[in-house]
């Protein structure tokens, strides 16, 4: 199965330690742009959308991390418009009080974990092998 990690650059670290537990499974990263770098023309801004779009079309599920930017949401919508199964991380409840989160959080199908990031790595791996067992 495919997956492929949304979130901003601020949680590149957590993205590339969960990408390496799910391969440890044999899970395939549909693409990696946690190593794109020197990122300063709008030629490779639109080369890097166009791989991330194909890349996102290609995973069987995606995994937001939270706090994400505008490119991890519209992602999202990419991920809720074309049926995926859907993760959503924090540490924290807030982006999901109702003062501070958007609709799409909280749409049939999508599941949201809140807490520890080890725990929801397992959580992932526990789902996705049943899903496909």
């Amino acid at each position: 199965m495919k997956f492929y990690i949304a979130s901003s650059l601020s949680n590149k670290e957590q993205v590339r330690y969960l990408a390496s537990r799910l391969e440890e499974k044999g899970f395939l990263h549909t693409y990696d742009w946690t190593k794109n770098e020197n990122v300063n023309t709008l030629e490779k801004l639109a080369a890097i959308g166009e791989a991330e779009k194909a890349a996102v079309m290609d995973a069987n599920f995606f995994i937001l991390v939270l706090p994400g930017g505008f490119g991890s949401h519209t992602e999202l919508g990419m991920a809720i418009g074309s049926g995926k199964r859907i993760y959503i991380y924090s540490a924290s409840n807030e982006p999901f009080n109702p003062e501070k989160t958007t609709t799409f959080y909280h749409i049939d199908g999508i599941s949201k974990f809140v807490g520890d990031f080890d725990q929801f790595v397992g959580h992932i791996i526990k789902m996705e092998l049943a899903y496909n067992a």
